[in-house]
């Protein structure tokens, strides 16, 4: 955003200050100024002088002599340039001045170009005419310049003037970064606000009075919205008897300090008013818009579309158009169509100043590849109340400029405007949040100076009523902002922060995974870190059936491919095609865990947020087996404080594991995870000629079950007694069965359990297998006796034999 100091003052007249004073007050209460730089830079000892007589020089044939009033005295000037004669007024450098470059229109040197008196071909030049170029200038600010030659000032210019002055060079120009959240300073009106509420000086808005003829614009056109959540406000006014010319200096001046090319008057004065006001304009030519109608609705799929560039534009059914009766004539708040473009034959101009959806209009331009100056301010959402404001200024300096008629009344098709918002004040809670000692009194004069209303509700409570173009003030933290800003920030004394010093841990969520990853690289598995974007061939290659509810998954909209189109909702892909990597470049006895997440949908197509669900992964080949793996799942519960509940159940279902070497992992009666051998098929698919295992830990189920709460019991004062037992066990039966038997008969008395031994073989009957286990027994208030243990032990024999078990002589 770059403003030129002199269009600030037309709105704050009593400003006074140098270019540094205004940067650095400026961008303590805000509005950071980049840099500036001085116009008339460089530019010394210039003034307008008129040529009184022209002569050849005698020596060459391609200069001249020429004798110029500058008002004190008549000098000689001795020039090549081909486009001055007598009367003409031009701007002359004295001997001792300096001009900011040369007329080649090369890049300026730092320090300028001084000129001197002196001789050219014998003949003395006690001065220099300029062009716009070696004043610093380029013909895109001062467009009636010549291409090559001395730059000719108007009949009425004052002779012995300053011309830098004449030329509107004795003037700064600001660059601004204005933060996306202020809208309103994206427009000279809103800087210039800023700029009087940081110098305490009046605010004098521009006065907008439209001068209207006796006609009705409702006899030139009709506009209709047909999608009104892309269009809040549509405003349209007409304007007759069109004369197209060049604008008034002023004007071309002020948008040429802005970076804006100066056109003609009736292209100038939208792009006046949308620096003015930061409203984007934009104009039709009315006799082009079929049936004098206005249709603002979403375009098609697959239309197409020539924009005033020139280009063909492919559109789709998000992008808002501007239509006619017949045919599409504007992409919506990004760029005119070449339909309904204006011409120096225009007679009839239709004005169009709208609110446009914000986020719709940034998606539209990034997918045309089209961001423009409007474009690039509707997509920050504007204040639908300052379109209607807008339309009158430019309809007020159509008039005034002499360029049309104005046609009375303007077709306004607008959403009810919402209420002006209203914030409760509360100076106590300012001055809390800002550390501060700020009065009422001094709060209330920076709230003045923004426009911000005090009025007091029925109750008595007072509220400020934040005017419709700080869309950026929502709560009382917003408020407490604007008194820091205007207060002064260098004010606010240093204070140490209130409350009570905490000590800093990780969450308990965090906490359990990372003893997840210490648990996993204790044992060997290095941590890896797989893709959430997965293909959905996945689910064939994991064998799942066709109505696995895990098949569901989120679809990206904006893939990078098939392979990446999908969300994940298992974590073994990655984990197997990781695994795959390794073992087909010859890696040996590779271990890896992931912590990763997977995504559950709650419906498709999605309403709501998926379930995010932190899967535990481990994965392994070469050294080790089913056990293996199992000891590290129970590694980690034992870490975590889950070390008695544990079950495996081995009907887990899982279609992608050996059906025989598999199980889910159970804890209080529920499944927490699963682990088990890849099944061979899934192995050739992932082109693993090698057995695998893995296993999959929910931590969500996890969570509520872990703890890091341990209690501390002392070394035992009394004997244990040991039992040892030897067993024939139907091959059915799991050895977690025997265990669970023994924890429950075991009573106060048990301490501790251990198979020692397993074997099955000739000696044994068919269909049974020989199991051993040490069963240890100690009380913690006596030294037990033998008929305690000895009760002890036949209830669990008991237990045991029920279940079909026989005890071994």
């Amino acid at each position: 955003m770059n403003t030129a100091l002199s269009w600030i003052k037309a709105y704050v007249p009593e400003l006074s200050c140098t270019d540094q004073e205004y940067t650095d007050a400026m961008t303590l209460t805000g509005t950071k100024v980049e840099t500036f730089e001085r116009l008339d830079k460089n530019l010394e000892k210039i003034v307008i002088g008129q040529i009184e007589k022209i002569e050849k020089h005698p020596d060459a044939d391609k200069l001249i002599i020429c004798q110029v009033n500058i008002g004190s005295e008549v000098i000689q000037i001795v020039t090549g340039a081909p486009n001055v004669k007598e009367g003409d007024k031009v701007p002359v450098v004295l001997d001792g001045g300096k001009v900011a470059g040369g007329h080649d229109g090369g890049p300026l040197p730092e320090e300028g170009i001084a000129i001197k008196a002196g001789k050219l071909r014998g003949v003395p030049s006690n001065g220099m005419m300029c062009s716009i170029e070696e004043l610093g200038s380029n013909r895109d600010m001062y467009p009636e310049a010549p291409e090559f030659g001395i730059y000719i000032f108007p009949e009425d210019a004052e002779v012995g003037a300053d011309a830098a002055e004449a030329l509107g060079l004795r003037d700064t120009v600001f660059e601004y970064e204005i933060t996306s959240n202020r809208v309103d300073c994206y427009s000279v009106l809103g800087v210039a606000r800023e700029a009087a509420a940081t110098f305490k000086k009046p605010f004098i808005a521009p006065k907008v009075e439209v001068k209207e003829n006796q006609e009705k614009v409702e006899d030139y056109v009709s506009v209709e919205v047909i999608d009104k959540d892309l269009c809040s406000r549509y405003c349209a006014r007409v304007c007759t008897n069109i004369k197209i010319g060049p604008s008034p200096k002023w004007m071309q001046r002020r948008l040429a300090a802005s970076g804006i090319r100066p056109i003609n008057n009736l292209v100038d004065i939208t792009n006046y008013v949308m620096e003015e006001y930061g409203q984007p304009m934009h104009a039709f030519d009315l006799d082009t818009v079929a049936g004098h109608k206005i249709i603002v609705r979403r375009a098609k799929d697959g239309d197409v579309f020539q924009t005033l560039d020139g280009q063909m534009r492919n559109l789709d059914s998000e992008m808002l158009m501007i239509c006619d009766a017949e045919k599409q004539i504007g992409i919506a708040g990004i760029m005119g169509g070449e339909n309904s473009k204006i011409t120096d034959n225009v007679k009839t101009v239709l004005f169009e100043a709208a609110t446009f959806n914000g986020a719709n209009i940034r998606k539209s331009a990034k997918r045309l590849g089209l961001r423009t100056d409007a474009s690039g301010i509707f997509e920050k959402g504007l204040d639908p109340r300052n379109a209607k404001a807008a339309i009158d200024r430019a309809c007020q300096l159509i008039e005034e400029l002499g360029c049309g008629e104005v046609v009375s009344g303007t077709v306004d098709v607008c959403e009810p405007l919402a209420e002006l918002r209203r914030i409760k004040f509360d100076s106590r809670r300012i001055n809390d949040l800002l550390g501060t000692d700020v009065s009422e009194k001094e709060m209330e004069e920076i709230f003045e100076r923004l426009e911000l209303a005090m009025e007091t509700e029925s109750d008595g409570t007072r509220v400020l009523v934040i005017p419709s173009f700080r869309q950026d003030l929502e709560g009382i933290a917003d408020i407490a902002e604007e008194v820091a800003r205007f207060y002064g920030y260098d004010k606010i004394p240093m204070t140490l922060p209130s409350g009570e010093a905490t000590t800093g841990k990780l969450p308990f969520k965090l906490r359990i995974e990372q003893k997840a990853r210490d648990i996993a690289e204790f044992c060997g598995f290095s941590q890896g870190m797989c893709y959430s974007f997965e293909s959905p061939k996945v689910f064939d290659k994991l064998l799942l059936d066709s109505d696995d509810v895990l098949r569901n998954a989120i679809t990206i909209a904006n893939p990078l491919g098939e392979d990446f189109s999908i969300m994940r909702t298992i974590s073994l892909n990655g984990m197997l095609t990781s695994l795959a990597t390794n073992y087909n470049r010859r890696n040996k006895d590779v271990r890896l865990y992931e912590l990763g997440n997977i995504y559950l949908p709650k419906s498709l197509p999605l309403s709501e947020l998926p379930d995010e669900r932190m899967q535990f992964t481990l994965g392994m080949y070469g050294d080790g087996d089913f056990f293996t793996m199992k000891g590290v799942v129970e590694e980690f519960f034992d870490s975590i404080g889950m070390d008695k509940k544990v079950v495996y159940n081995p009907h887990a279902g899982k279609n992608f594991l050996h059906p025989g070497r598999q199980a889910n992992i159970i804890y209080d009666g529920k499944v927490v995870g699963y682990l088990g051998e890849v099944h061979p098929e899934v192995c050739d698919n992932y082109d693993m000629k090698t057995k695998a295992y893995i296993a999959v830990l929910d931590m969500p189920e996890i969570l509520p079950f872990a703890t890091f709460d341990r209690k501390y019991e002392g070394v035992a004062k009394y004997p244990a007694v040991s039992r040892d037992i030897s067993m024939v066990v139907p091959k059915e039966i799991m050895v977690g069965q025997i265990e669970a038997m023994i924890q429950q008969r075991g009573g106060k008395i048990l301490e501790d359990y251990k198979l020692f031994d397993i074997y099955e073989g000739s000696q044994i009957k068919e269909g049974f297998k020989s199991v051993a286990y040490s069963i240890t027994f100690r009380a913690k208030d006596r030294t037990l006796e033998e008929a305690d243990v000895t009760g002890v032990m036949k209830k669990i024999l008991n237990g045991l034999e029920s279940m079909g078990i026989e005890l071994r002589s």
